[in-house]
């Protein structure tokens, strides 16, 4: 059996792979590698489950895990994403630079803000959470995992995929901003959404989260990988057809 000193820093151990596949993330996306840096992304997501999923389960709580894990999903699913958006925009947008008196224009200055923003609301939002008693079973807002995967799908789609519509909404620079702006107001918006967090099986008190799997195991059906997309609009419909119930 493994020492309880050692067991305690185990989440946190895990935690820190999160925050190394989000830093490592960004290096690769400045490097316009975005796919890998998705799918690191991605699995700073099952570091931040199983963070959570080993401190229940060796009951190894912490303030410090609490902090550390926050400080990890800003940099993985807020600046990651972020950096993947400023590429995105920066292909479709050239990046001229101050001009002769100084100042950058308004598409360099869009190029710089609407990322920013995506950062600026990610840390709000896990600021938020982590003083609202109320989010223990739903969330108030859209998480900071699901704000990255709805970047990293568009990525992973248009890399796996060959749908035109995906394509179109990567390379268009008025639709990249307005999704980005989306995103970061759903993060700090206080609108009920699914916790993920599941406690038993029962059909009971599960509607929404059997209602999420059965929406995407059929566009998955139906649209292959150019289903990724919508998993979070689905997400975002079943959390509010789960108020129903």
């Amino acid at each position: 059996m493994m020492p309880p000193f050692m067991t305690r820093h185990i989440p946190n151990f895990i935690t820190s792979l999160n925050l190394a596949s989000g830093f490592i993330a960004i290096i690769l996306a400045l490097n316009g590698n975005a796919v890998t840096a998705s799918w690191l992304i991605l699995a700073a997501m099952v570091f931040d489950f199983l963070d959570g999923f080993s401190a229940r389960l060796l009951k190894a709580y912490s303030a410090v895990g609490k902090e550390l894990d926050s400080l990890a999903d800003v940099v993985s699913f807020g600046v990651a994403p972020a950096i993947l958006i400023f590429r995105m925009l920066n292909s479709q947008t050239a990046f001229n630079g101050p001009g002769e008196n100084g100042f950058v224009d308004a598409k360099t200055a869009l190029l710089f803000l609407v990322p920013a923003l995506m950062v600026i609301c990610a840390a709000l939002r896990l600021a938020v959470f982590n003083v609202d008693t109320t989010q223990s079973t739903t969330f108030r807002g859209m998480p900071t995992p699901a704000n990255a995967l709805a970047v990293v799908s568009l990525v992973l789609a248009v890399h796996y995929s060959d749908s035109g519509i995906v394509q179109y909404i990567t390379t268009s620079p008025v639709i990249i901003i307005v999704l980005t702006l989306l995103l970061s107001g759903l993060m700090v918006s206080r609108i009920p959404l699914l916790s993920l967090k599941v406690t038993d099986l029962k059909l009971k008190g599960n509607e929404g989260r059997y209602l999420l799997v059965a929406f995407i195991l059929l566009s998955f059906i139906l649209l292959g990988m150019s289903a990724i997309p919508l998993i979070i609009p689905l997400y975002l419909t079943a959390s509010l057809l789960s108020l129903l119930f």
